[in-house]
This record gives C-alpha cells, structure tokens and sequence, in this order.
C-alpha cells in the first residue's frame, strides 16, 4: 500500500523554529519529526512512501535523498506542489493512486497502529476512515446556561468537554480522488463535507494510542519531552 505524506505546510503557527526550515524537519531527539514518521511506518510494513512537498521543499528532498537509503525497506517518491493545494488538493495531482492508500500529515508524533487502521477500514468497507482521538477541552470560567429570554437555567462551573477529533491520519479508497478537482485548492474538511453530501461511507477509526499534532510551539516543546522520557514506545530504532 502506497502511503502518501503531506509535508508542504509553512508551519508559521510554530515560528521561530520554522523560519529556516519546513516543519517536517524540525528535529524531536537526534531525528526530524518526518524521519520519526518515515521509521514507523516503514516498521509497519509501509514502506512505499511519497512525500507531497511544498514551502522549503527542497530541504526535505535534500536531507531524504542523502539517507533514506539508511532506512531499509524504503522506497520515496516526491510529489512538488507548484502553488498550495491545501491538505486534500495535492492527493487529486498524483498519479498511480489506483489502490487504496493511506495519507496523513507529516507532524505527528504517534504510537498508532497503522495496520490495524487499515484493517478496520477494510472491515467497515468505507470510502475514506479518519483516525480519531479524543481530546479534553476545560473552559476555565463559568459557564451560564440561559433560557430564550435571558433567564438562567444552569450554571457549570469550569466545564470540560470531550471530542472526537480528527488525528491528521487517513485510509481512502481510490475513487474518492474523482471527487477533487484537480488544480485547485481543497482542504479536508471541504472534502469531508462534499463526500457526506454525495452519500459516501466515512467511518472514524477510535484510537486509544499516544498522539501529538506538532502545531504550536508548546505541542513541540512538548513532543520534545514525550519522546525523550518513551523512546521506545515510538518504534523508531
């Protein structure tokens, strides 16, 4: 199974640390986050890898081409986006997605099973599956509960709430790309919604593993202490 990873982000949410170099390469231990990426799934048995770059592309293709060789099992492809085509759009330009393939952002610090995603996938015979986490949001102050006229009917003192959100990390079936149009700039929650309007089977994959989008310099920052107290969790060895 071909895997595709976005990595043509600018990652200015995580300025400084990107001001010279794209996001994916910015480094958790002694490795870029995308190399963490790259080990995995290779270890999983993915190891047909291509990568859509953009913003600083060329970095990535440089650090790629002098040691992916390192990585036995590897085979990388690159995929150059001309202009920004958003976090569907590249997937509608590449050629060969006949198969069903895995796609996934290419700043993700993760212990998810890949295969298992796959499998489930399988099983529900869906058209794309979204790997999904839950994540905790506290509200920390008061919450009012009001009526229609103003009246209160509740109050919920710093609340938390839990959601399902999306992980970033994706299974789709070929025909889905029938649906983009190619050229031109789709993000996956427009895809997401289109699909559901056409009557598409989209199923979530729950997952109870470890996971970290690297959006913000305080993800990262976290990422750096995560991985360096479980190394071993990561599977990157």
């Amino acid at each position: 199974m071909k895997t595709i990873i976005l990595a043509g982000g600018k990652g200015t949410r995580l300025a400084p640390y990107t001001t010279i170099f794209p996001k994916p390469l910015v480094p958790i231990g002694d490795r870029p986050i995308l190399e963490i990426i790259i080990r995995q799934l290779v270890r999983q048995g993915l190891g047909d890898i291509l990568l859509s770059v953009g913003h600083l592309g060329e970095l990535i293709e440089a650090y790629f081409q002098n040691g992916h060789r390192n990585i036995p099992g590897l085979t990388l492809e690159y995929f150059r986006e001309k202009q920004p085509l958003g976090t569907a759009g590249s997937l509608a330009m590449i050629s060969g997605l006949d198969e069903t393939f895995l796609a996934m952002n290419g700043d993700i610090l993760t212990t998810l099973d890949y295969q298992a995603l796959i499998k489930h996938h399988r099983e529900k015979r869906a058209a794309l599956t979204i790997a999904m986490h839950e994540k905790d949001v506290k509200v920390d102050l008061g919450v009012l509960e009001t009526s229609e006229r103003g009246e209160l009917t509740g109050y919920r003192e710093k609340p938390l709430y839990r959601f399902s959100v999306s992980m970033g990390i994706y299974v789709y079936e070929p025909h889905v790309l029938g649906y983009m149009p190619k050229g031109q700039y789709m993000d996956f929650p427009d895809l997401v919604k289109l699909l559901l309007n056409k009557g598409e089977r989209i199923v979530g994959y729950p997952s109870q593993d470890y996971w970290l989008d690297i959006g913000r310099r305080e993800d990262y920052e976290l990422a750096q202490l995560e991985f360096n107290s479980r190394a071993k969790d990561f599977q990157v060895a």
